[in-house]
């Protein structure tokens, strides 16, 4: 096999005449929205899949979505049944028959798939082979207490346990690989699934497995290159300790062969902080560094070709994945949506949602939930078709362009599909064939919401929440699903500054959500990286900081700033780096500009937040989209001439209104595009009657 990769250091072979586009697919020079349902083909009857089949296709999608359980197929060690004893396993027929019903197939072969199997989709003797997991601080297997058997997670480290997988991915290549595009319906592989260390994502909840440990000191030497370098970015006072654990490491015995990882969170002040951070950014690291070695498995088993795709579970801010890094080895990331209509979810939408949005338009892919909710498992709260609906609206309301209904097809351990296990229609999948046809109607996967304001949230903001998280073995990401954020989860401990770390940065981004919103102002969510594309474009730049911002990312502000645009810190001038070493020298916030109202830096949240809100409507001529009552919200989609095409209109709340919506001028329509609704502006005004809970998507006409 050639030596030679690409730039996501995938072996070199890629041209199947498949690439993912703004719009989304493009296979063979037609583009395909990427709007997909699952299946599982496992566990449905053969004698139904056809059935099952014609029935996505029938709700207007053109892509089917599977797993293929590792577990399932596994029946010894390196023996896998394909279909040869078990006609209900010939994933390969199941596939033959999507490609004749019409449907194009993302394949998703894991390792881990969760789909709410035991032990995540991964054999058993896996599972508790020491060799493949994962290790707590004290060198115990790591434990996910999760129904209907709690079990030892793998590590994404563990050489062993890659060695599986790789031999896993050959197995399975002879079923697969002659299915994949042009022979086959094959046009898209995910890899792995919902990759936040088995939701065991404490920053010291994991991984102390000795290649693990070998990958975080073979991390620090490429990082700071030499051990005085290293000396000198972790030493503090007169701290001489090299122990394990100890925020000190001044002792001239100390290698990088030898350095040990903190084991909890012992911090003093904020120079302690350096090695807590990079921990968490080796978390990061060790997950990316596992995807391309599960994709580099792949494509040495013959399954290459293809864009590859992986998926953020709810709650992925407050989780080691990072996904600036996740796309340097996997092409598309997308989320998972599983929300109940409300204000608090919401919110949640928006901020994920226009993450997500912000970072694949400046990548030129399309916004993809890899799966939007329709049912639940039964052992997590229920959400009815109301909670499905409001989700998949709100999210394409807020930049979605595409989405896997997941589960498009009823099974074991899942309630409310909107297709049954023989392929029957339920109420529910009229609503699920009426959004796709009025998607394509409408073309809104050409469409975009322009965002002129970001909200930049600094990665070492998220790696300082992951370090002061103060719940124990109650992961940020349960509190992350939940709306909450730093300032309800973190250690108030202000290490000696004068004011809690992580909770004001957080307290100061959300102050400026609620006044962009308050106003109307269109914006967007931006997870922060050094050199950031997600920045592009925007005429205002919100920078919450805690007091550290890395230089890299200061030098991005200082370059949006040349190129036209404001920028704002706050609620604390930057004193340290990213890892809250000292500067030297500090920032020359000067470079950022200076207004009264703007900054550089503004401390007195959230009075100050409404000032320069109203200041930036004014002095950049930020759109505004405001409606009435309060408590509505509206967004706005344009096509590529930059006429607004579609109006989103959201009621979270719990009561009948009636919403009032500029219409820009005096003589608009727009019509509901599922229920054909027609309304007529007054003197500008749309009147709108929402229901509670519900989003109303509009085609906008003259």
């Amino acid at each position: 096999m050639s030596s030679v990769r690409d730039d996501k250091g995938m072996p070199e072979g890629r041209g199947r005449g498949v690439r993912l586009v703004p719009g989304g697919l493009e296979i063979g020079g037609e583009i395909v929205p990427l709007r997909a349902g699952a299946v599982h083909y496992w566990r449905l009857d053969p004698e139904d899949w056809r059935a099952c089949l014609e029935a996505v296709k029938a709700l207007g999608l053109r892509l089917l979505d599977t797993y293929i359980p590792w577990n399932v197929h596994e029946t010894a060690p390196g023996k896998l049944e394909l279909g040869a004893a078990d006609p209900q396993r010939d994933v390969a027929r199941f596939l033959r028959i999507a490609h004749e019903v019409g449907l194009y197939v993302i394949a998703r072969p894991g390792p881990h798939i969760n789909a709410e199997l035991t032990y995540f989709g991964i054999p058993e003797r896996i599972v508790w082979d020491p060799a493949c997991q994962a290790r707590s601080p004290e060198g115990n297997p790591v434990m996910l207490p999760m129904l209907p058997l709690a079990f030892p997670v793998p590590s994404y480290a563990s050489d062993a346990f890659h060695d599986e997988v790789a031999r896993y991915f050959q197995l399975l290549s002879p079923a697969l690989a002659p299915l994949l595009y042009p022979d086959g319906p094959i046009v898209m592989l995910q890899i792995d699934n919902e990759g936040a260390l088995y939701f065991r994502d404490g920053a010291y909840d994991q991984d102390y497995h000795p290649d693990a440990i070998r990958l975080y000191r073979a991390f620090l030497r490429e990082k700071y290159g030499t051990i005085d370098a290293l000396r000198a970015a972790y030493e503090h006072g007169k701290d001489d300790s090299d122990a394990p654990g100890s925020a000190g490491i001044r002792s001239e015995e100390t290698r990088f062969a030898s350095v040990e990882p903190p084991r909890k969170l012992d911090v003093e002040r904020p120079t302690d902080l350096a090695r807590h951070m990079d921990w968490c950014e080796l978390h990061e690291h060790l997950l990316t560094t596992a995807f391309q070695r599960f994709g580099q498995a792949l494509a040495a088993a013959g399954l290459s070709g293809l864009p590859t795709s992986h998926n953020l579970p709810p709650g992925q801010d407050a989780t080691p994945l990072n996904a600036a890094r996740v796309t340097k080895v996997i092409d598309l990331v997308g989320l998972d949506y599983y929300d109940k209509a409300g204000p608090l979810s919401r919110a949640v939408i928006a901020r994920r949602t226009t993450e997500l949005s912000a970072r694949c338009e400046a990548l030129g892919l399309p916004a993809f939930a890899c799966e939007m909710g329709a049912g639940f498992p039964p052992f997590f709260p229920p959400l009815d078709e109301r909670d499905s609906a409001f989700t998949v609206l709100a999210a394409l309301a807020y930049g979605l362009r595409g989405f896997n209904i997941y589960m498009a097809v009823e099974r074991d351990r899942w309630i409310g599909a909107p297709i049954d296990q023989h392929g029957r229609a339920r109420p529910f999948a009229t609503f699920w064939r009426k959004l796709c046809g009025a998607l394509d109607r409408v073309g809104f996967h050409d469409l975009v919401r322009k965002t002129p304001v970001r909200i930049v949230i600094p990665r070492s903001e998220r790696r300082l929440a992951r370090v002061m998280h103060a719940f124990g073995p109650l992961p940020g990401m349960a509190f992350s699903i939940s709306g909450a954020g730093a300032r309800e989860r973190c250690v108030e401990d202000d290490l000696g500054l004068g004011h809690p770390l992580a909770v004001d940065a957080d307290s100061f981004a959300r102050a400026f959500e609620e006044a962009l919103e308050a106003r109307g102002v269109p914006f967007a969510v931006v997870g922060g990286e050094d050199r950031d594309i997600a920045l592009d474009g925007a005429k205002w730049l919100v920078c919450a900081t805690s007091g550290g911002l890395k230089p890299e990312l200061f030098e991005r502000l200082v370059r949006a700033k040349e190129g036209g645009a404001r920028i704002t810190l706050g609620p604390r001038a930057p004193l340290f780096d990213g890892a809250f070493r000292a500067l030297e020298p500090p920032h020359d916030l000067a470079r950022l500009g200076d207004d009264p109202h703007l900054g550089p830096v503004i401390d007195d949240v959230p009075a100050a937040a409404d000032a320069a809100v109203s200041r930036a409507i004014e002095a950049l001529a930020l759109p505004t989209y405001a409606s009435d009552p309060e408590g509505v919200f509206v967004t706005v989609h344009e096509d590529a001439q930059g006429v607004p095409r579609v109006l989103f209109v959201l009621n979270p709340g719990d009561r009948d209104i009636v919403a009032r919506v500029s219409a820009g001028h005096e003589r608009a329509r727009a019509t509901d595009v599922l229920d054909d609704t027609t309304f007529e502006s007054q003197s500008g005004t749309l009147e709108i009657r929402m229901k509670p809970r519900t989003v109303r998507m509009l085609a906008i006409g003259g």
